[in-house]
């Protein structure tokens, strides 16, 4: 963030919908962390910073000890703030005890099964997977550049919602 490869500006408007931001310091629950908030309660940071082919620029950042939830943040033509959002994911010692974030994949698996039809792009999931995996591999090659050519895959999004419903 001080190098300037991410938005300070972007990574508040995120952890402005965190649920679980940790407090900096006691009796301040209502401020962000500051850099040195942030190295004392965050042990192990990473961050897989991407940029796709066509020129947006995005940055997944893992923060464990400052947050527990999934938030996210970008800045969107036409509009003067960012625009964030929470990602409700419930993670064990959260606020649920268990981890279910399988279970939606299995659904839809299984409706591909009984119809035939796949209930979403599946290229999503390649250029999910394909880019979670250039991160990991990147972080094993000392963090360094992969290009991803085989991830140059267009699709259009359902009209249908995606959202797990029981």
């Amino acid at each position: 963030m001080r190098g300037g490869v991410w938005s300070k500006r972007l990574f508040d408007a995120a952890l402005c919908r965190s649920h679980t931001l940790t407090p900096a310091r006691p009796g301040f629950n209502d401020i962000f962390p500051s850099f040195d908030d942030m190295r004392r309660l965050v042990k192990d940071p990473v961050a897989y910073h991407y940029q796709h082919a066509d020129g947006p620029r995005a940055t997944m950042i893992l923060m464990s000890g400052l947050l527990r939830d999934f938030n996210f943040a970008a800045t969107l033509d036409g509009r003067a703030e960012p625009f964030s959002t929470q990602m409700y994911l419930p993670m064990p010692d959260g606020r649920t005890t268990l981890a279910n974030f399988f279970s939606p994949l299995v659904n839809n698996m299984e409706q591909m099964f009984l119809t035939g039809k796949t209930p979403y792009p599946l290229e999503r999931t390649l250029l999910t997977t394909g880019l979670t995996a250039a991160g990991v591999d990147s972080l094993y090659a000392g963090q360094t550049r992969i290009n991803t050519p085989h991830l140059a895959i267009r699709y259009q999004p359902s009209a249908k919602s995606t959202f797990w419903r029981t």
